[in-house]
Formats: structure tokens, C-alpha cells, sequence
């Protein structure tokens, strides 16, 4: 895990925290005069489990005990019908976003990045994007956004669970999302809060981590998995293209 520091003096507003009694939101004031905040960036490891190397074999061994856990889990699309996970990329390749929740501002910035990422299109390559909350948060979704891939509702979190996914609140409250969140109304995203403040969202969806998956075609053709370490954890999109286009 590569560590960086660097100071951040363009932005106005100063961040003091988070409200611990509403999930995602930020507690900021204006200061004439901001300090100059200190921002960590992790890089998070990438599975790449086919990769020919000594150094890959624990990376095989893991993908394979994790295929075997998401071939056990189910989703369901904007018709309520029940999918298999491992059914999105059986016969196909696909990107697969998983949300933080769907009211997530953070969230619907990953999701606007990769729909616009045309190379995608070109290779045939499915984008999907799963959120832990019900059809109807996915109907919402889809309705808000205009996302132009798919979009699956995971209401038992058994995606998530299956791919141990960061939870709690010291991995969503941090000052590098503060700042993301800030950046984003700045340019016109929106949280929506109706979403965000539904109980199963607070409780659950609220504290829990995303990430992306690149696999297929075939069920156990997992070729990339990154998990975000917190709330706006993005990967860089080319290391994405590279897994899924190439």
C-alpha cells in the first residue's frame, strides 16, 4: 500500500467532521483563511489472478475460494426477479460497480465515470452497477441518474458479504470523503437524502464500502477486484480498462 501526503489549499470551505447521527454527511464551515488540510491517498491492492508469476499463487487461491462464495449469492434486477451474481459475467465480460448505498453522491460519481468510458462499449463489455437496498432504491436510482448500464439490488448485502467488504464508520467518516463530497456539490452532484436516511440505508448500507469486479466470461473469470479501504476510495480507471478492454 503506497502512502502519499500533500496539502490541499485550494479549497474554502474547512472541514470539522461528520454527523454521526446521518451517514454521509459532512460538517463543514467557511473560513477566509483554510488550512491547509492533509490528505492520505491509499492505493489498494488489485487481484489479478491469472497472472503467471511466483508471487501469484495465494491471488489464485483466493479468487478461487471466492468464486465458489458468489456463485452461492443472488441479486435482483429492476423487476424484482431474482439473478444469480455469478450470472452477470457467465457468458460475457462485465464491469460490475458495487455502490455504498444508492443515495450515495460519491457513488453516482463512479457511476457517471464509467458510463462514459466509451472504450467499454466498443470491446462489448457489460457495465453493471449493484447497490445494497431494495428494487425500489434501484428503481430510484436508475430514474435520478439515467445510468445507461445495469442495475441490481443486493437487499441481503450477500455480495458485499461474500467479498468481506469494509464496514464501519471509522472506513466512511475520514477527511479525504469530506473533501470528495465537497468537490462533488461543487460541481452539481447531489445526495439524495431521502434514500440515505431509510432505516436498512443508515443501519447497514450507510457503513458499508464498495469497490469493482472485472470478470468473464466464464463464472470463475475473475480478473480484477478492488476494494474501496473508505468512502470514495475510486481506482484509477485506467487499471479498470486495462482488466476489462484489453
Amino acid at each position: 500500500m503506497a502512502i502519499s501526503l500533500h496539502s490541499i489549499p485550494s479549497l474554502s470551505p474547512s472541514f470539522r467532521g461528520f454527523n454521526l447521527n446521518h451517514p454521509s454527511i459532512p460538517c463543514f464551515s467557511i473560513s477566509p483563511n483554510p488550512p491547509r488540510i492533509p490528505c492520505f491517498s491509499c492505493r489498494p491492492a488489485t487481484i489479478f489472478p491469472r497472472a503467471a508469476s511466483s508471487g501469484s499463487a495465494s491471488l489464485v487461491s483466493t479468487s478461487d475460494s471466492l468464486t465458489s462464495s458468489l456463485e452461492k449469492v443472488e441479486v435482483y434486477d429492476l423487476n424484482g426477479n431474482a439473478v444469480p451474481l455469478s450470472d452477470l459475467w457467465r457468458d460475457r465480460k462485465a464491469v460490475v460497480a458495487f455502490a455504498r448505498h444508492f443515495g450515495c453522491v460519491l457513488c453516482r460519481k463512479r457511476a457517471d465515470l464509467l458510463a462514459s468510458e466509451k472504450t467499454m462499449d466498443a470491446a462489448g463489455v457489460a457495465l453493471v452497477l449493484i447497490g445494497p437496498g431494495s428494487v425500489d432504491q434501484a428503481r430510484k436510482f436508475v430514474e435520478q441518474t439515467k445510468f445507461k448500464g445495469e442495475v441490481y439490488a443486493d437487499p441481503k448485502y450477500s455480495s458485499y458479504n461474500a467479498l468481506s467488504f469494509v464496514s464501519g464508520v471509522l472506513s466512511t467518516f475520514t477527511p479525504s470523503a469530506g473533501l470528495k463530497i465537497i468537490q462533488l456539490y461543487m460541481e452539481g452532484y447531489r445526495q439524495d437524502w431521502d434514500l440515505s436516511f431509510e432505516k436498512e440505508t443508515r443501519t447497514k448500507g450507510g457503513w458499508r464500502q464498495g469497490g469493482i469486479l472485472v470478470a468473464g466470461p466464464g463464472i470463475n473469470n475473475i480478473s480484477y477486484l478492488h476494494k474501496d479501504k473508505e468512502a470514495g476510495d475510486d481506482p484509477d480507471i485506467k487499471d479498470i480498462m486495462e482488466a476489462c478492454c484489453l
